[in-house]
C-alpha cells in the first residue's frame, strides 16, 4: 500500500505543479531526459545480467507484439466500421496498442512485485514494446499520416536510444555474471529514481479536457489495452503452464496504460493528437486502481 501510494503521490504532485506558473520551462523534457537516459539504462545494467535465461524469457518479449499487433487488427476494424479518420485509427493504433511498460511499467512493477520481477519486465519493455514502437509503431504513423517509412530512420532511432545501448553492453557481460559490486550498489541507486521521478512526470504531461465527447472511443481503446488484451495474455501464460515472475512481470507490462512516448509520436505524425492525449491521460490514471487489482489477482 505504501509504494501505491507513493506513486499516486507523485502522479499528484505532478499534475498540481503542471498548473503553477512558476514550473521552470521544459522541466518534463529535462525530468524525461534523465528517466530514459540515465536511471533506466543504470537499471538495465544491474538486472538484465541476474536474469537466468530460459524459455520462459520469451514470453515477456512476445506478448506486447501480440498487444499492438491485435490493436492494430481491432482498430483498423473498429474504425472502419464506426467511421474514423485515418488520424483517428493511426492514433488509437499506437496509444492502444502500446504500453507506458518503461516510465510506469517498470515503477509500477518494482512498487507492486519487487526488484526480482524487474529483469524480465526490463525484457518485454525492450524486446517487446520499444521495438514494436521503433519499428511497428514508426510504420504505423507513417502509413496513417501518408508518409512513407524510411528504414533509416527507425534505425537510427533504434541505434541512438540510450536504453537499447544498455540492453545490449548488458547481454555482453550477462555471461561474465554482470558488473562489479560495488558498481551495481551505485547503479542501483540511481535506478531507484525512476519510479518517483517517472510518475512526476507523467502527471505533468497528463491533459484530461474533452472526456465527456470521446467517451465511447476511450472505453473502447482502455478496453483493449487494459482489460482484453492483459487478460488474453494471462490465457496464454496459463495455457502453457508458465508460472512465477516471469509471465507474472510480462502480464503486468500489458496491463500498462497507453505509452506517452506514443502520444508524442502520434503528435509528431498529426495523428489525432488531442485524442491521443486524452486517452494516455484517462488510462493513467484508471491504472493506479487497475494495476494492483491485477496484481492481486495474479
Amino acid at each position: 500500500m505504501s509504494a501505491i501510494l507513493l506513486l499516486a503521490l507523485c502522479l499528484g504532485i505532478g499534475l498540481a505543479m503542471a498548473r503553477h506558473e512558476r514550473l521552470p520551462p521544459g522541466a518534463p523534457q529535462a525530468l524525461n531526459f534523465w528517466i530514459v537516459n540515465v536511471a533506466l539504462p543504470a537499471l538495465i545494467l544491474v538486472e538484465i545480467p541476474k536474469l537466468h535465461f530460459s524459455r520462459e524469457l520469451l514470453f515477456p518479449a512476445v506478448a506486447p507484439w501480440f498487444v499492438f499487433l491485435g490493436a492494430v487488427v481491432v482498430f483498423r476494424f473498429v474504425g472502419r466500421r464506426r467511421g474514423w479518420s485515418r488520424g483517428t485509427i493511426g492514433a488509437m493504433i499506437l496509444t492502444c496498442g502500446l504500453g507506458n511498460t518503461a516510465y510506469m511499467g517498470l515503477a509500477m512493477v518494482e512498487a507492486l512485485r519487487g526488484a526480482a520481477y524487474v529483469g524480465p519486465a526490463v525484457i518485454a519493455d525492450q524486446f517487446g514494446s520499444f521495438v514494436a514502437l521503433s519499428v511497428g509503431g514508426v510504420i504505423v504513423a507513417a502509413i496513417y499520416s501518408g508518409a512513407p517509412p524510411s528504414m533509416g530512420d527507425i534505425a537510427r532511432r533504434m541505434l541512438g536510444f540510450t536504453p537499447f545501448l544498455a540492453l545490449v553492453v548488458a547481454l555482453v557481460i550477462w555471461p561474465l555474471g554482470g558488473l562489479p559490486e560495488v558498481l551495481q550498489t551505485v547503479l542501483m541507486r540511481i535506478g531507484q529514481t525512476l519510479t518517483p521521478l517517472a510518475l512526476f512526470s507523467v502527471g505533468l504531461q497528463l491533459k484530461l479536457g474533452g472526456i465527456g465527447a470521446q467517451w465511447k472511443t476511450l472505453l473502447g481503446g482502455l478496453g483493449w489495452k487494459m482489460v482484453i488484451a492483459p487478460a488474453t495474455v494471462f490465457a496464454a501464460a496459463w495455457t502453457l503452464g508458465l508460472h512465477g515472475p516471469v509471465p507474472v512481470a510480462g502480464i503486468l507490462q500489458c496491463a500498462m496504460p497507453p505509452m506517452v512516448t506514443a502520444g508524442i509520436l502520434a503528435e509528431q505524425y498529426k495523428l489525432d493528437p488531442v485524442l491521443a492525449n486524452l486517452v494516455i491521460g484517462v488510462g493513467t490514471i484508471l491504472s493506479l486502481a487497475s494495476l494492483p487489482l491485477a496484481s492481486a489477482l495474479l
